[in-house]
């Protein structure tokens, strides 16, 4: 009896399907991926790098965040110190106009080609839709830059909206696989999160949509998650890390280890070749220095610069000279329009 033959290392696999081919891979092969043995980490690193440039190129792109609406989100978000149902020490608090257009301005002095307006919320209501049109509006007429935001769920009217006003990319993340999301959210569900980015998609709008990566998932759901994205081909993925909070549900969880923080951060490249992958929160206490360069060498070709919604990030010139070290081009404004 003829013995069949040994199946490709997965590494192998990947090598031919996804850098040479440029097709991503499927959910059981992310899986193997994903269970590697840490002694083949730099293995898998290089090539995720080598596919980065290849279907993706050598540049950079930078993106600031801040926040218009901070805290009072009526949603129970297991991870988030936003929540106004959690015993958390962030309170609700309104940004003005002047001060967004200050952080714009900040923003755009890093050589950011994104400047992200963000609001704690289910979804906007007519007040918070009017101050992100003024946003958007002041921030066009001083700052050389591209406005996206991130707002929660929307209707198809506050879709319309908002590409009228010339928002150039909505984020709203899946957060986690379908599978757990229950377990991070009991509020509302991850099909309402996904009918927002339907809409979003279809009003012409770019789909940024990512989620946070050890909250107790497991591999396979892991895996599943770099699926789903796969499937709704969003032009960003923003990848976090947990960051526990204290007062939340998930604040006494662990860090996820460096290790396989970098192993996932390979793997959505590997399963998304041509996607903007992006450095998100939690990368400072999960990967430090030398894990955040072992990332940009490792798959990733975007960051957030200086802090987040309710986090320290690194400062943004630490990002921007670590760039420069590894010698990766910032991408030009001109380019991402």
């Amino acid at each position: 009896m003829t013995q069949a033959p040994a199946r490709a290392d997965i590494l192998e696999q990947a090598r031919d399907q996804v850098l040479r081919r440029g097709l991503g891979l499927d959910r059981a092969q992310t899986v193997e991926v994903l269970r590697l043995h840490d002694d083949r980490l730099d293995e898998l690193l290089s090539l995720a790098h080598e596919v980065r440039m290849t279907w993706c190129g050598p540049e950079v792109e930078v993106e600031g965040i801040i926040s218009l609406k901070t805290g009072g989100c009526p949603e129970d978000c297991h991870f988030c110190s936003q929540s106004g149902l959690f015993a958390s020490p962030v309170r609700s608090a309104w940004l003005d106009i002047p001060a967004l257009v200050e952080a714009a301005k900040q923003t755009a002095k890093t050589g950011a080609t994104e400047f992200c307006i963000v609001a704690a919320v289910r979804g906007p209501d007519a007040r918070l839709m009017a101050q992100v049109a003024a946003g958007v509006e002041a921030i066009r007429g001083e700052v050389d830059i591209q406005v996206a935001c991130s707002l929660g769920m929307l209707t198809q009217d506050q879709v319309d909206q908002l590409a009228a006003l010339g928002v150039h990319r909505y984020n709203h993340n899946l957060e986690t696989a379908k599978s757990f999301f229950p377990n991070v959210v009991t509020t509302h569900t991850w099909e309402e999160r996904w009918e927002t980015l339907r809409m979003v998609r279809e009003a012409g709008m770019e789909v940024c949509c990512g989620g946070i990566l050890g909250m107790g998932e497991t591999l396979e759901q892991r895996a599943e998650f770099a699926a789903d994205l796969a499937a709704l081909e969003p032009d960003e993925v923003p990848l976090n890390f947990l960051n526990p909070r204290p007062g939340t549900p998930f604040g006494d969880l662990d860090v996820l280890p460096a290790s396989e923080a970098l192993k996932a951060v390979a793997a959505f490249r590997l399963a998304l070749p041509r996607t903007i992958l992006r450095f998100a929160g939690g990368r400072e206490l999960t990967l430090g220095d030398l894990g955040a360069k072992q990332g940009i060498l490792g798959g990733i070709n975007a960051v957030i610069v200086g802090n987040y919604l309710t986090t320290l990030g690194r400062r943004a010139e630490t990002d921007l000279d670590l760039l420069g070290e590894l010698k990766m081009p910032i991408k030009a404004l001109g380019e991402s329009i």
